[in-house]
């Protein structure tokens, strides 16, 4: 089973059927609640205190990113590319998106750089 789709879709990095967090990345105000243990299996998602500071560098990366990616589209669709329609832009995308950020460079952070969690399904349920 790929660990894409259970990725995207915000579930525990070792029995992929739980949800990491509680709310829906829509609810602005609570977007950031996560669970302390999988709902399915158990797994503590902080393993050690500390542990979700390493996301930050995943999320600095996509914003870099995002940044670059926005600014190669405003200078190569522009011939006179004008600084404040491009870093009100920058602004507003980081602002709609920040809550995706913070998901995904957790997930990240859990899927990538804590390989001691592999995957323990049920493989004759993945068929």
């Amino acid at each position: 089973m790929s660990a894409i789709l259970p990725f995207i879709q915000g579930k525990c990095p070792q029995c992929r059927k739980g949800n990491v967090f509680t709310h829906s990345v829509t609810n602005l105000k609570n977007f950031r609640e996560m669970n302390d243990n999988c709902p399915s299996c158990g797994v503590k998602f902080e393993s050690e205190p500390g542990f979700f500071w390493g996301a930050m560098y995943f999320s600095y990366a996509y914003s870099v990113a995002s940044f670059i990616i926005i600014g190669f589209f405003f200078f190569t669709l522009s011939d006179d590319v004008n600084l404040t329609w491009y870093i009100s832009t920058v602004i507003g995308f980081t602002l709609i998106t920040s809550p995706m950020s913070f998901r995904m460079s957790r997930l990240l952070m859990m899927y990538i750089a804590a390989p001691y969690r592999k995957f323990k399904g049920n493989y004759t349920d993945n068929r």
